[in-house]
């Protein structure tokens, strides 16, 4: 993330310092940070950590030396800071993270080596700490422009015994020039941030508690009340923040924290380049994610709210209550986020085709394409598992409902997907229906069983697959035009696994626009029968098995798509065109 993250404090003296940043270097270090080494400036301390390669190099011309750096060199002189308002001491060779994976270094000083960077760094401060400032004064807030970056901005108290107020004020920041990254980085910016906050918070109470029983300040201040407040403070009273907290390695783990916290937030959000429009199964993707992140947070609050109210369960009533999730979340399963938990046991479609064989195969993919109920049972759930995994490639993703196993029979209306152990009894309606197919998975008593030319492939060897339906597909029906051009480059060996893939979605694609069209032609525009059987033999659509595709197809299309076309239907252009 090209942001910088920075550490700064309101010093009674010198009034909003900037402690300590962390910026990211994509470019070659400058001459004085990265290749300043020497024998005689101290050994190099590296060490390997999530990716990062930690090392301290020496800088030539530090800010924070002030009296022999460069005129034009950015940063207070020496005279101006004092114990409070400084962290890392003069020639200190600051810090530096090497990301191994990404090339990119984060380096950490009391201020950034760059004058204009500086400059924005140390608006950024003083806006912070003095002006923009939440109610309470501790707190997030959002500020910036475009000119010279927005910035979160966290102020907090560290307590101190010899402080005004018994407290020092100091805020942590993030300054970038992408505001809607920033924005939409909050909530993960304020939760680490405030993580780093409550540690340093943490040690300074210790210390601050440890002094206060060794010689306690209010009535030594109380005994000497009409003595001037800065009269009274010696040279110890401006405190550096390792002396607040009793902590040598703080400005090493600040840069640890936050380099990670740039790497962190930088890869938490990826932008993606779509050549064209969204196709369909990317907006149902979108739109059932975008359902089960609101799903997700009203557990959240029902949960915390039934917390109050649960009453107190005996022992053991916990365990009986969790048995009853599996079936529940199952039926909420979506094609869209489901995995299968192992390696699948069926590889392609064309492995499908030749581990059922080529009649077995097309009545199965007849059933599943038309949008009738699909029915596995087997013991192995892995293997019902795999199986939809692929059989859901020849669908769109708004038509999949999945069930992946149950211990019941479920209504098609709740799923076309349905996996069964062996024990479960299928009604007699459904078994006698033409609107499903079952498929049994049975133990094979020899390994003959297996169909020859099959894939090599031993997991597969054991078993037997019987494919029934209540209308079973003849070998000289016509059968879906999609079916039929799927056969084609499934036999087709010259076609490699992965082409047979891109073949499947350009298919899909097609006859996705297809529907489209006759989703506008009949449900928006309300044209008559008539009209509708002329468009479908100019969309190649016309037979019975093609129009029932296009009508199941239907279904699966995205909520988005579908207030689009009514909006504008609607829109006073459209009622006046």
């Amino acid at each position: 993330m090209n942001a910088i993250v920075a550490l700064c404090h309101f010093c009674e003296l010198h009034g909003p310092r900037t402690l300590f940043c962390t910026e990211v270097l994509h470019a070659p270090l400058p001459k004085g940070a990265g290749n300043g080494d020497s024998p005689g400036q101290g050994e190099q301390a590296e060490e390997e950590e999530g990716g990062i390669q930690m090392s301290s190099r020496i800088r030539t011309h530090s800010p924070a030396e002030g009296a022999s750096a460069e005129s034009s060199s950015p940063g207070p002189k020496k005279s101006d800071m004092c114990e409070g308002c400084r962290s890392l001491a003069a020639g200190h060779p600051g810090y530096i993270s090497h990301d191994k994976e990404t090339s990119i270094k984060y380096v950490s000083h009391q201020h950034p080596n760059h004058p204009q960077l500086f400059s924005i760094v140390r608006q950024a401060c003083v806006r912070s700490l003095s002006c923009e400032v939440c109610p309470g004064r501790e707190g997030p807030i959002f500020f910036g422009d475009e000119q010279h970056g927005f910035v979160f901005s966290h102020t907090f108290f560290i307590k101190d015994s010899l402080a005004r107020g018994f407290q020092r004020w100091y805020s942590i920041i993030a300054i970038m020039m992408d505001r809607i990254y920033l924005i939409n980085s909050w909530p993960f910016l304020l939760g680490k941030i405030r993580g780093i906050i409550d540690e340093l918070q943490g040690k300074a109470l210790k210390v601050f508690e440890a002094e206060q029983f060794g010689c306690p300040q209010r009535a030594q201040r109380m005994n000497t009340a009409f003595t001037p407040f800065l009269h009274q403070r010696n040279g110890n009273a401006a405190r550096s923040l390792t002396s607040l907290t009793s902590d040598d390695n703080l400005w090493a783990c600040l840069h640890t924290s936050f380099a990670w916290l740039l790497k962190a937030c930088g890869s938490r959000l990826t932008e993606k380049l779509l050549e064209g429009a969204p196709t369909e199964d990317t907006l149902v993707q979108m739109e059932k994610l975008a359902d089960l992140e609101e799903e997700s947070e009203s557990w959240d609050n029902s949960e915390a709210e039934e917390e109050e109210k649960a009453p107190v369960l005996p022992e053991g009533a916990e365990g009986r209550e969790l048995t009853k999730c599996p079936t529940d979340f199952s039926l909420h399963l979506d094609c869209g986020n489901w995995q299968p938990r192992k390696l699948s046991v069926f590889k392609s479609l064309r492995h499908m085709r030749q581990v059922l064989g080529a009649p077995s195969f097309r009545m199965l993919a007849w059933h599943v394409l038309m949008g009738n109920q699909v029915i596995w049972k087997s013991r192995d759930a892995d293997l019902v598992q795999s199986a939809f995994e692929i059989l859901r490639t020849m669908l769109p993703v708004g038509c999949v409902r999945i069930i992946p196993y149950s211990n019941q029979y479920e209504e098609a209306y709740r799923c076309n997907f349905l996996g069964l152990s062996p024990h479960v009894q299928i009604p007699s309606h459904v078994l006698s229906s033409e609107f499903a197919v079952v498929v049994e998975v049975h133990t094979a008593t020899r390994s003959s069983l297996h169909p020859v030319g099959c894939e090599d492939d031993q997991s597969l060897s054991k078993y037997e697959f019987v494919v029934t339906s209540g209308s079973p597909v003849a070998a000289d029906r016509v059968g879906p035009t999609i079916l039929n051009k799927m056969e084609a480059a499934l036999t087709n060996q010259n076609l490699s696994v992965d082409v047979v893939d891109q073949c499947l979605v350009c298919l899909k694609e097609e006859w996705m626009n297809k529907v489209k069209v006759l989703f506008k032609f009949t449900k928006v525009d309300s044209r008559p029968k008539e009209d509708t059987q002329k468009l479908l033999s100019i969309l190649g659509a016309s037979e019975e098995d093609n129009v029932k595709l296009l009508k199941f197809w239907m279904t699966g299309l995205s909520k988005t798509y579908k207030s689009h076309l009514m909006s504008t239907v609607r829109s006073p252009t459209a009622s006046a065109s």
